[in-house]
């Protein structure tokens, strides 16, 4: 039995990399059920990132085969995301939260915004960056970029 019956867990996830399937994979190893914010076309362009960002069509199927592979599509549900809170901030359902250490404001955010609706707060899960060959984490912009590759092994050398 897991600890949660619901957990929620967000990102863009554009290249999904080891870092968001470490994430996800943490979501189902303590959820029952994991619902995934999906960023959507919209939302990630208001994020400005350095780079291109796969349409949500694109990175929406790569989750989904992801989950398949894992045997986790019949415990995952996949909600369009259109703001850094998302909808669990604002209804109940959900028991937890997982976030990556770079995001953990974010979750701090979203359980003041609950309080604020009188909703029980989030247990909140955090789990480090997943880090590279060359120990820095693992991010779509450095994959973008062509610095590593959605493994975090280095393809080419960087000047700093």
């Amino acid at each position: 039995m897991n600890k949660h019956k619901t957990v929620a867990v967000g990102g863009t996830f554009d290249e999904l990399h080891k870092g968001h399937k470490a994430l996800l994979m943490k979501a189902f190893e303590i959820g029952d059920h994991v619902v995934i914010g999906l960023s959507s076309d919209d939302f990630a362009k208001k994020m400005m990132k350095p780079h291109f960002v796969a349409t949500y069509k694109q990175r929406l199927e790569d989750l989904q085969k992801f989950l398949s592979e894992n045997g986790w599509s019949k415990r995952a549900k996949i909600v369009p995301l259109d703001d850094s809170l998302g909808p669990i901030a604002r209804t109940d359902g959900v028991n937890a939260l997982v976030v990556s250490k770079d995001t953990e404001t974010t979750a701090g955010e979203i359980n003041r915004k609950r309080k604020e609706r009188q909703l029980p707060p989030l247990k909140i899960e955090v789990i480090n960056m997943i880090p590279s060959e060359n120990h820095t984490p693992i991010s779509t912009t450095r994959i973008r970029c062509g610095e590593i590759d959605r493994e975090g092994h280095i393809l080419k050398k960087t000047t700093s």
